[in-house]
């Protein structure tokens, strides 16, 4: 399997968790009246989502496809 092909699969991956993160299960299970340092649970869920999602794409673009 060439380098490309490798990578492609990762962001493959990647977007599949993405849409599991940000779909309606998941989301209903931070639906709460909390809040995380002032911050409602559900919008802090959300950030901390997105957050790793981009650093993950950031680390797969970055690392070349190396094991």
């Amino acid at each position: 399997m060439s380098e490309s092909e490798s990578k492609g699969q990762r962001f493959v991956a990647l977007c599949m968790l993405g849409m599991l993160l940000f779909n309606y299960p998941i989301l209903a299970l931070f639906n709460v009246s909390g809040t995380l340092f002032g911050v409602p649970v559900l919008y802090a869920y959300i950030f901390i989502a997105w957050a790793a999602l981009i650093a993950s794409m950031a680390f797969i673009a970055e690392s070349g496809g190396r094991q």
